[in-house]
């Protein structure tokens, strides 16, 4: 069984339904799917189809929606753990085109997608958590790629593993008063850095609706600027 975990708190619910859609025809057709949706509304599309289990999360505001979604994930572990495999989407992500079983990490742990925005670039332009008091601290020098914090997955036990030990570091950063660059992502980087049971896929699976770089559109990630944009999309619901 293939798990998807999706966040959609606070205003971000309006991008459910079409992701639900785009997923159900487009998302490893051969596998049984069953997605962990963590919202505060009390209503969501489909959540009376059984492969949808809604998981009641708080909003908890900017940037801490994004930072503690490992935590959040746990909150759905006893369900969650029945899996083989677990994938975390953003929520304004849409699968334009069918993605086959050929993604999977049959020999590899985990997955990972390239940043469409450092594909072409040298390590030393890599945005890594610089502050070496941060857990997700990379030295200069060190990393050959940059992973994007909005598609990610693995081997249930593989990314349960990933899942807890980021949720730790995240509070240790957070007891010392510490938040990393680019939250989730400045930590999965680091978690991932020198791994080699990483399968890693291109942009392809990560492509920015309005960017042009040279690559399949095969997931994109919606502009939310016609949505309202990150800081109303930010806002608490009315």
């Amino acid at each position: 069984m293939i798990g998807i975990l999706y966040i959609c708190t606070g205003k971000y619910i309006m991008f459910w339904k079409d992701f639900y859609l785009s997923c159900e025809k487009n998302f490893l057709l051969s596998h049984e799917k069953r997605y962990f949706v963590f919202t505060d509304s009390e209503e969501i599309e489909f959540e009376n189809v059984p492969n949808v289990t809604k998981i009641y999360q708080k909003d908890l505001g900017w940037p801490y929606n994004t930072l503690q979604r490992f935590n959040i994930f746990l909150n759905g572990l006893a369900l969650i753990k029945e899996t083989q495999y677990l994938f975390f989407l953003n929520a304004n992500m849409r699968f334009l085109k069918e993605i086959k079983s050929s993604i999977l990490p049959m020999k590899e742990d985990l997955l990972a997608v390239q940043h469409p925005g450092y594909w072409n670039k040298k390590a030393l332009d890599f945005d890594y958590e610089r502050n070496i008091n941060s857990t997700a601290y990379i030295p200069y020098g060190k990393g050959k790629h940059y992973f994007m914090g909005g598609f990610n997955g693995g081997k249930t036990e593989a990314y349960l593993e990933l899942i807890v030990t980021l949720r730790n570091r995240i509070e240790t950063d957070l007891a010392n008063r510490i938040i990393a660059k680019w939250h989730d992502e400045s930590h999965l980087n680091a978690y991932l850095l020198d791994r080699e049971n990483i399968k890693i896929l291109s942009p392809e699976y990560g492509y920015p609706e309005n960017w042009e770089i040279p690559f399949d559109k095969s997931v994109i990630i919606l502009d939310k600027d016609k949505f309202g944009g990150h800081n109303y999309l930010r806002e608490p619901k009315n």
